[in-house]
C-alpha cells in the first residue's frame, strides 16, 4: 500500500518546503517558538500585501477574511497557555488595519469595503513544523457561491524565510483543523475607527457549534461548520437570499428555504428547534413541520443529530471552552 501523501506533496511543494521528504536535522528543528508579536506582525504584513495585490486605479481593495495557519503544537500553546490572547491579537490587528486605510483615505484614495465584516480563522495543520506559518486570504468571507475558485496562499519556507505565493484549489483545505476558539468575527467600521463597544457586541461569544456533512459533489468528504452567536437563528437552503450572521445558509439543494429555526431559551438555558422543511428528524425521531409564522418548538439537546430530508445531517455541539 502506498504511503499517504502529505499536504505539501499534494500541492507539489514537498521538495521545496520539506526537502526530499526527509526530516530536517536537529539543528534545523530548533525553531524559536512563535510569539504574539510574530503573529500580529504576520497578519499586518499579509494585509498590506493584499492591498498591493488587489488595489487598482484609486480604489483600495483588501482581504476581509484571513486564515492564519500554524503548527498544531504552536497553536495549542496559544490556546492552552495564553487563553484569550489570540482574540486580543485579532482586535489589535483590526485597529492597525483602520490606521493603514485612513492613511490611504487621507491622500485621496477610495476606501470602500467588499464586505460588512472582518473574519479571522486561526487554524493548524499536521504537516506544519514548529515555527511554520501560512496565510490564505479571501475577498468575501462566507461566500457560498457554486463557482470553484482557486485561493491565493502564502507560505514561508524555514530554509529561506522568504514568502512565496501561489494559487491552490479549495480541496487542499480539507487537511486543515479548524477550532471554534480560533474563529473571530468583527463588524467593519465605515468611519475606519475601531470601536471597543461595537466589537464586543459583534456576537463574538459562541453559544453552540453546528457541523454539517452534505452529499453534494463539491462538498464530499468536507464538513461545513457554523458557529451560533445569536439567540435565534435560521437554517436555510441554497436559495436563501439573506446574508446575515443569524442565517446559516447550507449550500445544498436538499435543504428547504427556510428549513429550521433554532433559538436559545435564556430562562432554562436550553436550545429549541422548529422545522419548516419537508422532513426533519432529531436523533431518529421525526419532527412535525410547522408554519414559519407559527413555529412549534421541540427541545434540541447538545450532541443531537438532525437529519434534513433524509440526506443532510447536522450535529449540534457545545462550544469549546
Amino acid at each position: 500500500m502506498e504511503p499517504k501523501s502529505t499536504f505539501w506533496q499534494r500541492i507539489g511543494l514537498q521538495d521545496w518546503f520539506l526537502p526530499n521528504g526527509k526530516p530536517l536535522n536537529k539543528e534545523a528543528e530548533k525553531v524559536k517558538a512563535l510569539t504574539p508579536d510574530d503573529v500580529y506582525l504576520y497578519i499586518i504584513e499579509k494585509f498590506k500585501e493584499s492591498i498591493k495585490q488587489l488595489s487598482f486605479a484609486d480604489r483600495i481593495v483588501f482581504y476581509h477574511e484571513f486564515i492564519i495557519s500554524f503548527n498544531e503544537d504552536d497553536y495549542q500553546e496559544f490556546v492552552n497557555n495564553r487563553s484569550g490572547l489570540l482574540g486580543i491579537i485579532v482586535n489589535e490587528s483590526v485597529k492597525k488595519f483602520y490606521e493603514l486605510l485612513r492613511e490611504y483615505q487621507e491622500v485621496g484614495k477610495k476606501v470602500e469595503p467588499s464586505s460588512s465584516k472582518w473574519v479571522f480563522r486561526l487554524v493548524s495543520h499536521p504537516d506544519y513544523k514548529r515555527g511554520d506559518k501560512g496565510f490564505i486570504g479571501k475577498l468575501l468571507p462566507g461566500s457560498t457561491a457554486k463557482k470553484e475558485e482557486n485561493l491565493r496562499v502564502t507560505f514561508i519556507p524555514r530554509q529561506t524565510g522568504v514568502a512565496q505565493t501561489l494559487d491552490i484549489s479549495n480541496d487542499v483545505l480539507k487537511g486543515f483543523t479548524y477550532y471554534s476558539e480560533g474563529y473571530y468575527e468583527l463588524p467593519y467600521a465605515n468611519d475606519l475607527h475601531y470601536n471597543e463597544r461595537e466589537a464586543s457586541k459583534a456576537g463574538n461569544k459562541v453559544l453552540a457549534r453546528l457541523e454539517t456533512i452534505m452529499p453534494d459533489k463539491q462538498f464530499v468528504g468536507r464538513k461545513v461548520e457554523y458557529l451560533v452567536k445569536d439567540d435565534d437563528i435560521v437554517v436555510s437552503g441554497q436559495d436563501e437570499e439573506r446574508d446575515e450572521q443569524a442565517v446559516f445558509k447550507v449550500p445544498s439543494e436538499w435543504v428547504n428555504t427556510p428549513h429550521l429555526r433554532i433559538r436559545l431559551n435564556k430562562a432554562d438555558g436550553k436550545f429549541y428547534m422548529a422545522s419548516f422543511g419537508e422532513r426533519t428528524l432529531i436523533n431518529e425521531q421525526e419532527v412535525a413541520p410547522s408554519d414559519v409564522n407559527a413555529p412549534v418548538w421541540v427541545e434540541l439537546p447538545f450532541n443531537s443529530r438532525i437529519l434534513l430530508n433524509g440526506i443532510v445531517g447536522i450535529n449540534i455541539f457545545k462550544p469549546e471552552p
